[in-house]
């Protein structure tokens, strides 16, 4: 197989360790913190998890290893979406492992959870592991979406590793497979399987973080991804000179991706989901709010600019959640058969009209039709509109057309406008990960190693100390259950990791909104340029800019 000169030289990149972890694993010693709580409803949390709640926090330091010498025999898999530097994480597990007892063992469950209940895995050695080495994607074992979560799904999972002889489990996932990995470690404890579970921070989107986790694997290199992009694009716009770019990102639940990509890049707009809810903002008034920037730019002569739209912008929208809440209605059970039989769009339209309320039509009304046809689009398992499929950058620049061309009609507005749309994805779930993303990762599956080796189970392998260089993070681990509270899913309550959402009285947006109403106007573009792997350390260490400016 052919590899590129970049490939082999990652090959050979050596990940940094925290400090205290580059003291070999006989001079690790564990520091016990405070006793934890969830952060929301205890005593239902506490009851759900009675054999793994309220565990101290611990950190890693120097000093001599108390941990009990035996055979260890490991489990790892990847759950959900790509991030770039899983391989890290299990390249970080491997060498820890090995370097306690080269007979210790490490199986790869292929594609995600449902390897563990198919019993498909690899078991890695050196000449596998070393193909992976600081690359992106997860094609070492695949991964996938099959969720742990019930009494008949964990025995099997036990009996899997029973016959294995398998007494630890490593899950590399984000919120869900997080809160899964939970209640499976639960399980085990309670059915005294001898199954540690431990669980490792991913996701691009950077919604898996709080006061411990201050930020999830692969946000980095992702958001640095785009940002290339997105700086490209705006260099272009800047010299053409006659386009506005819609640009959507990634982040359906929060909108930590757009904010960073807009810190790093300065663009004309970056809407902030967080922020549309807290004022609640009409899709009219979102338009009216770009147009004004158009507007702006086109009266100094400048017919270009640049919108970075995340993902989920329109769920923040009070009255677009209201139409979609009545839609999912609407299409409810054997209504959704008699709305697809319906031959033509104008009867489909009469079909909608009738059955929403007057306020939801009127929004359903000002939408384009493309978008309204993408409302109606397959239902996801649970019968809802799948809103991720909704183009949102085309609605918002159509709706901003709309809008000039009204003031236009007024005299309040003479300028072109001529939209393009970009979509920013899986472009940067599998890219090779920054040098943040490759250290920060391979010391999350060391450390994941150390939390098993110490016998600790239902933990979270953390890393803090972030901003700073790798030789000061700070290495432990902190009880799942302290992320957890009840929500409403599926008509039932849950006990799920709270998702993080921007923090409008934190730093990152608060710079953002002190810098904006310069960026609307001026041509302010900052073009990062490719992710650095080799130069001075102020070029290729440094971490996003949400982390610099909380930690400042």
């Amino acid at each position: 197989m052919k590899i590129s000169p970049l490939q082999l030289a990652r090959y050979q990149y050596e990940p940094k360790l925290p400090g205290m972890l580059r003291n070999g694993i006989s001079e690790i010693c564990v520091k016990d913190g405070s006793a934890t709580e969830s952060v929301a409803d205890q005593e239902k949390i506490k009851a759900l998890f009675p054999n793994t709640y309220g565990k101290n926090e611990i950190t890693f330091q120097k000093g001599c290893n108390t941990s009990a010498e035996k055979k260890q025999v490991v489990g790892v898999i990847l759950s959900g979406g790509q991030a770039p530097g899983g391989h890290n994480v299990i390249c970080g597990l491997y060498d820890a492992l090995k370097a306690t007892n080269a007979d210790n063992v490490l199986y790869g469950f292929k594609g995600g959870p449902s390897g563990l209940l198919d019993d498909d895995y690899i078991v890695f050695d050196d000449a596998y592991i070393n193909q992976y080495r600081n690359t992106g994607g997860f094609d070492i074992i695949g991964s996938g979406r099959t969720k742990l979560e019930t009494e008949e799904q964990f025995a099997i999972v036990a009996e899997n590793c029973k016959k294995h002889g398998i007494t630890a489990l490593v899950i590399i996932g984000g919120d869900d497979s997080n809160t899964n990995a939970a209640v499976l470690a639960e399980y085990c404890a309670a059915h005294n399987t001898g199954v540690q579970v431990i669980g490792c921070p991913k996701t691009i989107d950077g919604d898996l973080k709080n006061e411990d986790i201050e930020c999830s694997f692969g946000f980095d290199t992702a958001t640095k991804t785009y940002s290339e992009i997105i700086g490209n694009i705006q260099r272009d716009a800047n010299s053409a000179k006659k386009y506005w770019h819609f640009i959507k990102v990634m982040g359906r639940s929060a909108s930590h991706v757009a904010l960073e990509c807009a810190l790093q890049t300065q663009p004309n707009i970056c809407l902030v989901g967080e922020e549309v809810a807290a004022k609640k903002m009409s899709l009219a008034q979102i338009a009216d709010y770009i147009a004004d920037s158009v507007a702006a730019r086109a009266a100094k002569g400048w017919n270009f600019g640049v919108a970075i739209i995340p993902e989920g912008i329109v769920e923040f929208v009070p009255e677009f959640s209201v139409l979609i809440s009545e839609i999912n209605e609407l299409l409810a059970g054997s209504k959704a058969d008699a709305f697809n039989a319906l031959p033509t769009w104008e009867d489909k339209y009469a079909f909608i009209e009738n059955g929403l309320t007057k306020e939801s039509m009127a929004v359903f009304a000002i939408l384009p039709v493309n978008i309204q046809q993408q409302l109606f689009l397959e239902r996801d398992p649970h019968g809802n509109v799948q809103v991720s499929l909704i183009e949102s950058e085309k609605l918002f620049s159509a709706l901003v057309k709309d809008n000039l061309a009204a003031r236009k009609a007024k005299g309040a507005y003479n300028g072109k406008f001529n939209a393009l749309h970009h979509f920013l994805g899986y472009e940067g779930r599998c890219a090779f990960p920054s040098n943040f993303d490759a250290d920060y990762c391979y010391s999350l599956g060391y450390n994941a190693f150390m939390l098993i080796q110490y016998g600790y189970t239902g933990y979270l392998s953390k890393v803090s100390n972030l901003s700073k260089p790798a030789e000061e993070w700070v290495a432990g681990g902190m009880p799942i259950t302290k992320m957890m509270n009840i929500e409403r899913r599926h008509g039932a309550d849950k006990p799920v990791i709270r998702k993080a959402l921007v923090e409008l009285d934190g730093a990152p947006f608060r710079f953002f909104e002190e810098n904006r109403a310069q960026w609307a106007v001026d041509t302010a573009y900052v073009y990062p340029g490719a992710i650095q792997y080799f130069g001075p350390s102020e070029v290729c260490d440094t971490t996003t800019r949400t982390l610099a400016l909380e930690k400042a």
